[in-house]
């Protein structure tokens, strides 16, 4: 007997395309269990962000559309790739959805990407219609994270970053020839690059849309690229780029195509996560540390060391810094000791501006795993 597949009705569309947006896992990332992703009552996923302030609040996040024409090798909703099922959201869909989380105070913003669906500009247009009505008609002026969809024109990105607040376009992996082995639709130079520099150029210093932040991701481990080149992908994208902010997401095996290089890799599950961790360390000591990417150190194979914290690992290769003097180094010098952070650096600065000679890492309020790590490189 056939059985008959109706039309899903907007709260089953919800479900799925909620369900599978968790696959861009952009800001899914975290130590702590409020840090990371987790899935609402009604299905909606909703990501973690960090506040000025220091606090955590909660963004609404879901595809737009789960029909995709490119090839994306490591991606479950791949052209081809016909284990779910497929559906698209219009943006009154999408505004009815969400508005009442926001009325409700639950979410500071909402963060919509989409497949492909039909071409880039097609994709965009409904990403650009759903900002357009919650600007203009809902008056909407919290956080509006838009991704840019690779291979989009320059009038829909200018477009895009004139409405949002956010804007990301994933550079998937670090370099043309590793792009080419998980995909053979999109050019990385035109598709990829073009329009990170696009976003560059429209958000830099002194342009009207300099309020903008920007981001980009990695896909980790799904082709075969070195840590030492995503690290340096990882300096250029910051440094000329302007780059707010970098994601890694590892390759979730299982989902992909088999003949990817990330499908045959010795590496275990648990070491593609552990890596992942470990670009996260590093681009907080590029980000927040004052490290440049020259300074970061790798294996013999050209990946960092799974067992030990980048900051750690260059401690070990530089013992000529050390001990670092905690009652007269500066904030530099006190930012390259292992174990500690900005926040009890400048605990640090502050008790020495009060005139307290320290002869502790305790008697700061400094406890625990971290203390005892900073403690083999210090002096008073």
């Amino acid at each position: 007997m056939l059985g008959i597949q109706t039309a899903p009705d907007l709260e089953e569309k919800l479900s799925i395309l909620s369900s599978d947006a968790q696959y861009d896992l952009s800001c899914a990332c975290g130590s702590q269990k409020d840090d990371r992703r987790r899935r609402g009552l009604d299905d909606h996923w909703l990501y973690p962000v960090t506040l000025q302030s220091g606090g955590t609040s909660l963004m609404f996040k879901t595809l737009v559309s789960n029909t995709c024409s490119n090839d994306c090798k490591y991606c479950p909703l791949r052209a081809g790739f016909d284990r779910t099922r497929r559906c698209s959201l219009s943006p009154e869909e999408i505004i009815r959805a969400f508005m009442p989380y926001w009325r409700d105070g639950r979410v500071i913003g909402i963060f919509l990407t989409s497949g492909v669906c039909g071409n880039p500009d097609a994709a965009m247009s409904r990403l650009i219609a759903t900002a357009e009505r919650l600007r203009f008609r809902e008056r909407f002026r919290g956080i509006l994270h838009l991704k840019i969809i690779p291979g989009a024109s320059d009038a829909a990105i200018d477009r895009a970053v004139a409405l949002a607040s956010h804007v990301s376009l994933n550079i998937e992996t670090a370099g043309a020839s590793h792009f080419a082995k998980l995909t053979a639709r999109k050019d990385y130079l035109q598709s990829v690059i073009a329009p990170l520099k696009r976003i560059a150029i429209l958000t830099a210093k002194g342009m009207p849309r300099a309020r903008v932040k920007t981001s980009s991701q990695f896909v980790v481990g799904a082709s075969d690229e070195t840590d030492r080149e995503v690290v340096r992908y990882m300096g250029g994208m910051y440094e000329r780029l302007g780059l707010h902010r970098l994601y890694f997401s590892a390759y979730q095996r299982g989902l992909g195509d088999p003949s990817l290089p990330g499908e045959t890799s010795a590496a275990s599950n648990a070491d593609l996560l552990m890596r992942e961790h470990r670009l996260y360390q590093t681009d907080f000591l590029l980000r927040k540390y004052g490290f440049s990417a020259a300074e970061i150190g790798f294996d013999a194979a050209g990946n960092l060391p799974l067992g030990m914290d980048p900051k750690e690992a260059w401690a070990h290769a530089h013992p000529e810094h050390f001990p670092i003097h905690l009652n007269h180094a500066g904030r530099e010098a006190l930012l390259r000791i292992p174990g500690l952070g900005p926040v009890a650096v400048k605990r640090i600065q502050d008790a020495r501006r009060n005139g307290l000679r320290i002869r502790s890492l305790e008697a700061l309020g400094m406890r625990g795993a971290l203390a005892r790590k900073a403690s083999a490189w210090i002096a008073y």
